[in-house]
């Protein structure tokens, strides 16, 4: 009998320290859950307006490094003078000179442009028109990311070039 009640006093210990097991992993998944449920909500929620905007600003990040790239590549590339015997050659290379030069001065300015949109993402001014100061359309900003207009101020802008240009 003595023998009996040891057997039954060690499963009776053994179901109750399963049982604790149990109960504590139980509550330590509560815990994690508490946690999650807690940190989702403390985490600020970004609009899908501000999601595209921030891909935006990786897009045009990769771009400029792109630029940078090819014009130091270019500019390592690109030939001095050189004195053809042939009036024609020596034309011809001088016409590629310079188109190759009016080409990284278009990268250029448009370098200088994806830093300025990068600064006003960064500043919370990118999307807002600088014109009329309402919002631009995100589709409009995806087309044209470096654009700092809306489409109706830029319709205006381009009139306005025509009208003093004389077309």
């Amino acid at each position: 009998m003595a023998k009996k009640k040891t057997t039954v006093k060690k499963a009776t210990k053994k179901a109750s320290s399963k049982a604790a097991k149990k109960q504590t992993k139980t509550t330590k998944a509560k815990k994690k859950t508490a946690k999650k449920s807690t940190t989702k909500k403390s985490l600020p929620r970004i609009s899908k307006r501000e999601r595209i905007i921030q891909e935006i600003k990786q897009s045009l990040i990769s771009q400029r490094e792109a630029l940078l790239r090819e014009a130091e590549e270019a500019l390592n590339a690109l030939p001095g003078e050189i004195n053809f015997p042939d009036m024609s050659d020596q034309a011809t290379a001088e016409t590629d000179r310079n188109f190759m030069l009016r080409l990284r001065d278009r990268e250029r300015l448009l370098l200088k442009k994806i830093e300025d949109t990068i600064e006003r993402i960064d500043n919370n001014t990118y999307g807002i028109c600088s014109s009329c100061g309402s919002e631009i359309d995100i589709k409009r900003l995806q087309a044209r990311p470096v654009t700092d207009l809306c489409i109706d101020c830029k319709i205006r802008q381009e009139e306005e070039e025509r009208i003093t240009e004389g077309r």
